[in-house]
């Protein structure tokens, strides 16, 4: 461990990159401490911690507990991530976002993050509103305001800050991506969830001190989380190798050369479960802002509060659509059979063109089906956990898949840097 974390080290660029993601990080973990003005941040927390109810404490786990603060970064990155969604499914139905996705490329990719950037703007204007709009109106069983201020003057910078929170962490992320390591977004998700672990731990030992909880109860958690974390690894690791033959014609000699087609068990990563959480989350928290005043909001906050088991229908579903819909966006049977015909190469048994095609395809739906299953189980899990376990944290299910994604995903990325090393070095040497 200590000779790879020194060859990191000695990698000015790598070094850069990762000194860079810190910097990003704490900008970030500084800008969830800011409140917004005109709020008694005291009273809040106090509230929220009463009646926030569990999508409260998804919703705080996702923002790295800012939304309890009502600070600066109050909605975190979901905004830009319900505009992510938006857009690729209109990509899939309007013809002109589908040429520029797969005809114009580099100009076409940036029109498309463009009218992301403008729809993710629009969506965290809306939802800062509704927010703002909702703590004016909060009293609390005493009969005192969350704000000190004018409710139109609280609502009207309210929105303002938050909009711009979220704007200014989409720029985050995206400095990331650039000149950082890993994917900016995923790693601000990250960061958020990594937060939140020092104090659930702190609030676990606590509640397991004054007999809250049970030391069984406690070792039964950790021995879930921990057996959860080695099936994510080993899923998210696994692969099914298709065999590839390429023809070898040389002079004299006629013979045959083996590679294979790597296709992960789950090709689509971690953002089935963050489309659908985002998805879930956005119409669920404009109800909960609205129970008191519409008797529809309290029913579609019912159906959709994470104790319900409609939500867990619902949740299940969309994170099995979203993992074929993304994986269709990633990887194209077609594609990749019209490339292995113009390279000469062939799978053993199988004729070359639509039926390469045809049997990408068969073994790439089922591939995703278990995946998808899996990502379903394992997101439903800590809800279990919280129910059953009376456990005080959602460090588990979703969250962990999410940190333990992100952390391969960014080892690759180190390990891509160190083997570009390498072979650098070979070459000076030759």
């Amino acid at each position: 461990m200590i000779e790879k974390i020194k060859n990191i080290l000695e990698i000015q660029d790598l070094r850069k990159r990762i000194l860079y993601t810190l910097i990003m990080f704490a900008v970030y973990r500084l800008g969830t401490h800011i409140p917004v003005p005109g709020v008694d941040a005291e009273t809040l927390a106090h509230y929220f911690n009463a009646s926030g109810g569990a999508l409260f404490n998804i919703y705080n786990l996702f923002s790295g507990g800012a939304l309890g603060r009502l600070s600066l970064f109050a909605l975190g990155i979901m905004p830009y991530i319900s505009a992510a969604i938006i857009m690729q499914l209109l990509t899939a139905v309007i013809p002109t976002l589908e040429r520029y996705q797969k005809e114009e490329g580099e100009y076409g990719r940036w029109k498309i993050s463009q009218y992301t950037r403008y729809l993710t703007i629009a969506i965290a204007a809306f939802q800062s509103f509704a927010l703002a709009t909702w703590i004016s109106n909060i009293t609390t069983e005493t009969g005192q305001h969350l704000i000190s201020v004018s409710p139109v003057v609280f609502i009207f910078l309210t929105t303002v800050i938050i909009t711009t929170g979220v704007v200014f962490l989409m720029w985050i992320g995206e400095r990331i991506t650039e000149f950082g390591i890993g994917n900016g977004i995923s790693m601000i998700i990250l960061a958020s969830i990594v937060a939140g672990v020092p104090n659930a731990i702190i609030t676990t030992y606590e509640q397991l001190k004054v007999g809250e909880l049970s030391v069984f109860q406690v070792g039964i958690a950790i021995a879930i989380i921990i057996v959860v974390v080695a099936g994510i690894i080993y899923i998210q690791e696994a692969e099914r190798r298709i065999p590839i033959n390429y023809a070898r014609r040389n002079i004299g000699a006629i013979g045959e050369t083996a590679t294979y087609i790597p296709f992960k068990l789950n090709p689509a990563g971690v953002i089935p479960i963050i489309f659908a959480v985002a998805l879930l989350m956005f119409p669920a928290t404009i109800a909960q802002m609205f129970v008191e005043q519409s008797h529809i909001a309290r029913v579609i906050a019912d159906i959709l509060s994470p104790q319900s088991y409609i939500y867990f229908v619902i949740y299940v579903a969309l994170i099995i659509f979203f993992s074929y819909f993304y994986t269709a966006i990633l990887v194209n049977p077609v594609d990749i059979a019209d490339n292995l015909r113009k390279s000469g190469a062939f799978i053993p048994g199988v004729r070359a063109g639509s039926q390469t095609a045809e049997y990408l395809n068969f073994v790439l739906t089922r591939i995703i089906f278990v995946g998808s299953i899996f990502l379903a189980a394992i997101a439903v899990l800590p809800m279990f956990l919280i129910k059953w376990l009376n456990v005080p944290f959602y460090f588990g299910g979703t969250s962990a898949l999410i940190v333990v994604v992100v952390a391969l995903d960014t080892l690759h990325q180190i390990e891509a840097h160190l083997a570009m090393k390498r072979y650098e070095g070979f070459l000076k040497r030759s």
